[in-house]
């Protein structure tokens, strides 16, 4: 019988180990994917410390993953699947169908949502079964280095500034230029937006001129970051994708009216902010989660019309552990990318 391996963890906090199981063949309604590239993300770590409720051990994680399509499962063809086709998978899984936000069409906020990692084994392997309605096809252009992190960091960023109520001219400040924040940067500059990069130190802003950034706010310098954006017009969009519940609260008063703040960064701390800020201004405050797997076709078609790819480092699975551990540091530049090749 034919096997493969997979970079498990076997207890919650545990080490990483490569491990080789008989390899799944895909039921009704999935398929199965070689994996051929698979981005790190933060929030493996929900799964590999046992965050998240209903968390099974061992967990193989991994939802930023590209590869193609290498078996089919029964009434995967009727809907358009073949072969061969280059695909890639997010943070949307699959969706239940059924429950109220399914019905209404909303299905990422899914009450039974599939998360790769969560509901089944991830990307950190040489190949992976996935339900049928969570695959993205690659366009020709991008690589699957460069797809599997547009399937979760992309499609959270690209998604969220185009849902948001700025328009092409209007000023967004991206906090953050990290994982999510490098890609946010890029494009909201390729929208059209005055952009601004806020992060932490003066040594952050040849990057952010790189990126494409308009404007930067080392939020280290000394005047407060909401001054330095109503001395800009004040934004009217400010992405948070820095995982820093105190810095994306001293955002809030550099919104202008009507103002908009929406949260990708995730931290278990609450958010600072009093009624009155919101209130006075008209200012809105919105958590915005990742997008479909139509959302990652269409971050992806974006990416390759605008050369925009995200900076990622590659090492082979055999360093899963590895690459896992300088993500939760903070080492990585910007997004850690395993291949099984």
């Amino acid at each position: 019988m034919s096997t493969y391996r997979v970079a498990q963890v076997a207890a919650a906090s545990g080490p990483f180990e490569i491990v080789e199981r008989e390899l799944p063949q895909p039921g009704p309604g999935h398929v199965r994917v070689a994996v051929d590239a698979c981005g790190v993300c933060h929030s493996d770590s929900f799964f590999v410390d046992a965050g998240l409720p209903g968390v099974r051990f061992p967990v193989v994680p991994g939802h930023e993953i590209a590869g193609r399509i290498e078996v089919l499962g029964e009434y995967t063809q009727e809907k358009g699947w073949q072969v061969g086709d280059r695909v890639a998978v997010g943070w949307f899984g699959g969706s239940c169908g059924h429950c109220t936000p399914c019905r209404q069409g909303d299905f990422v906020v899914c009450d039974n949502l599939k998360v790769p990692g969560w509901a089944y084994d991830g990307g950190f392997a040489d190949a992976v079964v996935v339900p049928a309605d969570a695959l993205a096809r690659i366009p020709d252009s991008l690589s699957a280095t460069d797809a599997g992190p547009m399937a979760c960091a992309g499609v959270t960023t690209f998604d969220g500034l185009r849902r948001s109520s700025a328009l092409p001219g209007d000023l967004v400040a991206v906090l953050g230029l990290g994982g999510l924040g490098h890609l946010a940067v890029k494009y909201a500059v390729a929208m059209g937006f005055e952009t601004v990069a806020i992060a932490r130190g003066a040594e952050k802003a040849d990057l952010a001129k790189q990126l494409g950034a308009h404007h930067y706010v080392d939020s280290t310098a000394g005047t407060a970051v909401a001054d330095e954006l109503l001395s800009l017009g004040g934004a009217k969009v400010v992405m948070a994708t820095a995982s820093n519940s105190d810095a994306i609260a001293a955002t809030v008063d550099g919104l202008s009216h009507r103002g908009e703040l929406v949260v990708v960064g995730v931290d278990t701390e609450p958010l600072a902010i009093s009624p009155a800020q919101l209130i006075l201004r008209g200012r809105v405050v919105r958590g915005h989660p990742s997008g479909t797997a139509q959302a990652v076709q269409d971050t992806m078609a974006f990416s390759a019309l605008h050369g925009i790819r995200p900076m990622v480092e590659v090492v082979p699975l055999s360093q899963a552990g590895e690459a896992y551990q300088k993500m939760m540091a903070g080492g990585a530049r910007f997004r850690m990318v395993i291949t099984p090749h």
